[in-house]
């Protein structure tokens, strides 16, 4: 089950231009962002890990999204 509240995702899809979007694809949403934020993070942590540091910066998650071409 996702994590991330279905109302933002509904509200994501709307934007596009969506008139109505099922319970099913808010899920099917939420569980493919979920999975994309995860692989960020943990490129993440690998990159301030790198730089010795414990706390995962903003230009970690950059770095991480670049790396992973996203």
């Amino acid at each position: 089950m996702a994590e991330i509240p279905k109302a933002p995702i509904a509200r994501i899809i709307k934007d596009t231009g969506a008139e109505r979007v099922s319970e099913d694809a808010k899920v099917e949403l939420a569980e493919a962002l979920e999975e994309i934020a995860r692989n960020i993070a943990i490129k993440a942590n690998e990159a301030a890990r790198l730089a010795k540091r414990k706390t995962i910066k903003a230009e970690d998650i950059k770095f991480a999204v670049n790396e992973l071409d996203l």
